[in-house]
């Protein structure tokens, strides 16, 4: 018998070599397969007989083939069949599909679904999908799975192997049935059924609304059994002298701000406490958490114990330990630096490991490679988990647990509104910094639309002359018939083609190999890359001082806490920033969350103002959580079932401790807690 846990190789047709893109995506076993949501839903609607849909929008119409011809533009292959719409031109395009002049024949009628676009002379189907009548017919009406972009996996692959999972076995349900009935809440194993193959919009939003709470219920369920007062540790530490913290910020040559202050005092206090504690620490972006965390360390180095500071990537961590290592010359510290990742090997890596082990307190700055099993530290006393998302529950308990006594600090850019936040890091005190460094200047924001994009091109070429750097946002990777919205590929080679020849471009996005990836960010830290046209893959990671004009295409398709998220990318030097949202709704009105981050720069502001202004939104579109990764639920749109799970889980605990009576549960709890919610 199929069991969730069961490596993905038990499902029929899945072997080793088809396993390898499943992976890549994050699906190892059969839980994580049937947890991979679809993103979106592409339903085929009633062929048109005419052409009446609006620029950018999908359609279907059945034509005959006229004619097929095929180009090069630049190295792409421009493959252009001209269809005869009851007497007007349209012309099918799509790029590098090689196979199709030999199979498409000129006189047959086939049915053509894509994006429509009226730009050039003749109007245009962009990258359609091709049907027989008959194929197509059998589609019409359908909500069809498109699940999250990843090379080598395709939604067949995915959809097939769901079906075969879904034929063998049947989900035991686990919430009890009093909060199912209280909540309205259909039952498990419909849930996920409905959630990859709804018959409707009903059903979506039923399992939807399911799996939402099942995902809080579990965090909040996992987090509050982790902190109890039995799981409580004496603080045998202490007591702390933290007398060179002020020897620190008398001799930085700017002033703390008043929440930077307040955040250090939190964390000088918790040192010389009665327990070992954890402590979030939640601050704007660039609004200054990593001095805060830099002096937290020092005082931990000056009374004889190591900290490590864990960042999500190599080019983010490789950033600490060049800033960290320069501010320990600059103040006449002498605290070692070391610099552990997995690009770091051979002779390097053993040093490296051998001075961590050596018991000299030191700052270890690195990536997930800190945590692994040969890493061992001597004297660990604190542990700073920088965009603490990125990281799973285990990950950082395991860097934790690498000392006996060890103080946890993690930051978080996400201006979560305090509500929420006392609910979902219940067990953690919270610092909150609200103010950003007085030197920085103010972002000046913009929204535009279409027509004014050669005004902001021109901004780009002044700023990269002046010497600074540029991002340009988009929503997708490559062309979608799916989805619409501008794309990396095609807007990278637009970039190069549009901008002086001097000028360097480069391309992000989350598919890439990891690899690759970083190789691009560190280029583009260290200036080598002038403008870089990425997804929101950019919206951590990397700090670009340098980089001081950004432009988010299609900004109305995205949450205001992400937009938030993403200009933060730029202003982070003294230079004045400037952020652009291109508005391509074609509505004469700019959207309320547009025009309330063109009026303000204050995260904590905007997260309070965008909890207000959402209703229950849609559920499928870009995701809006900011920086807190749930696979399915958005803790502003969802904030209510957020409550709901909540009080679900302080009920049961309050009446069932050791969750003896609810066998199902405490099965489910163990076996997939940390999987679920694996990158928060």
């Amino acid at each position: 018998m199929m069991r969730l846990n069961d490596d993905i190789t038990v499902i029929k047709g899945i072997g080793e070599k088809t396993a390898a893109p499943f992976r890549r995506a994050g699906v190892f076993c059969v839980y994580d397969l049937l947890t991979y949501y679809p993103s979106t839903y592409k339903t085929y609607p009633e062929v048109s007989a005419t052409l009446t849909a609006d620029e950018g929008a999908y359609a279907a119409i059945a034509a005959p083939i006229k004619n097929i011809s095929e180009r090069y533009a630049g190295s792409r292959l421009l493959t252009t069949a001209s269809l005869n719409l009851l007497g007007l031109y349209v012309n099918a395009v799509w790029f590098n599909q090689r196979y199709l002049k030999k199979t498409l024949k000129p006189g047959i009628r086939y049915v053509f679904f894509g994006k429509i676009s009226y730009k050039g002379k003749i109007p245009e189907i962009v990258q359609p999908q091709i049907f027989s009548l008959g194929d197509y017919e059998k589609l019409k009406g359908k909500k069809l799975p498109v699940y999250p972009k990843v090379f080598g996996l395709t939604d067949k692959m995915i959809e097939k192997a769901v079906i075969n999972v879904l034929s063998e076995i049947r989900l035991e349900e686990y919430v009890p049935d009093e909060f199912l009935e209280k909540y309205d809440l259909t039952g498990l194993d419909t849930a996920v059924r409905n959630i990859h193959f709804p018959e409707n919009d009903e059903l979506l939003a039923e399992a939807r609304r399911r799996l939402v709470f099942d995902e809080f219920f579990n965090f909040l369920m996992t987090q509050r059994l982790s902190v109890t007062e039995e799981t409580k540790v004496k603080n045998s530490l202490g007591p702390f002298d933290i007398s060179v913290s002020s020897e620190i910020t008398s001799a930085l040559p700017y002033q703390l701000t008043n929440g930077q202050e307040s955040a250090l005092n939190d964390l000088l206090t918790d040192f010389n406490g009665e327990y070992i504690t954890q402590r979030l620490i939640q601050g704007d972006v660039g609004s200054g958490k990593t001095i805060v965390a830099f002096i937290a360390m020092a005082v931990m180095a000056e009374n004889g114990y190591t900290s490590a500071i864990m960042a999500p990537t190599e080019v983010l961590a490789r950033q600490h330990y060049e800033k960290f290592s320069a501010l320990c010359n600059q103040l006449g510290l002498g605290i070692p630096c070391i610099l552990l990742t997995g690009h770091v090997k051979g002779k390097a890596r053993a040093k490296a490991l051998e001075d961590i082990a050596s018991g000299v307190p030191s700052f270890v700055i690195g990536t997930h490679a800190l945590f692994q099993e040969k890493v061992q530290f001597n004297n660990l006393g604190l542990v700073v988990t920088d965009e603490q998302h990125r990281f799973g529950v285990a990950q950082r308990n395991a860097l934790a647990e690498k000392g006996e006594n060890v103080f946890s600090v993690v930051m978080s850019a996400t201006p979560i509104p305090r509500t929420l936040a006392l609910i979902l890091y219940q067990g953690m005190n919270i610092s909150t910094i609200t103010e950003k460094p007085s030197v920085r200047k103010p972002l000046k924001n913009a929204v535009i639309d279409p027509s004014m994009r050669r005004n902001a091109y021109a901004l780009f070429v002044k700023e990269i002359r002046a010497g600074h750097q540029g991002i340009i946002i988009c929503p997708l990777v490559e062309p979608s018939e799916n989805v619409g919205g501008e794309n990396v590929e095609e807007y990278f080679e637009k970039m190069k083609q549009t901008l002086p020849s001097d000028i360097t471009v480069g391309k992000l996005y989350g598919p890439m190999p990891a690899d690759e990836k970083e190789q691009v960010m560190a280029d583009f830290a260290s200036g080598k890359t002038d403008l870089l046209i990425s997804t929101t893959v950019i919206e951590v990671g990397v700090d670009v001082p340098n980089a001081t004009v950004i432009m988010i295409e299609d900004a109305q398709k995205f949450g205001l806490a992400q937009l938030h998220q993403l200009r933060g990318r730029v202003g982070r030097g003294d230079a004045q920033a400037y952020c652009m949202f291109v508005d391509t709704s074609g509505s004469k009105t700019p959207s309320k969350r547009l025009e309330v981050l063109k009026k303000s720069n204050d995260g904590f502001y905007l997260a309070n103002a965008d909890l207000k202004m959402r209703g229950p939104g849609d559920a499928f579109g870009v995701r809006q959580s900011g920086d807190i990764s749930f696979k399915i639920a958005d803790i502003y749109n969802d904030n209510l079932l957020l409550k709901q799970a909540s009080e679900s889980v302080d009920k049961l605990l309050k009446e069932d401790p050791g969750l003896k009576s609810s066998e199902a549960l405490k099965r489910f709890i163990e076996n997939a807690a940390d999987r679920t919610y694996s990158n928060l």
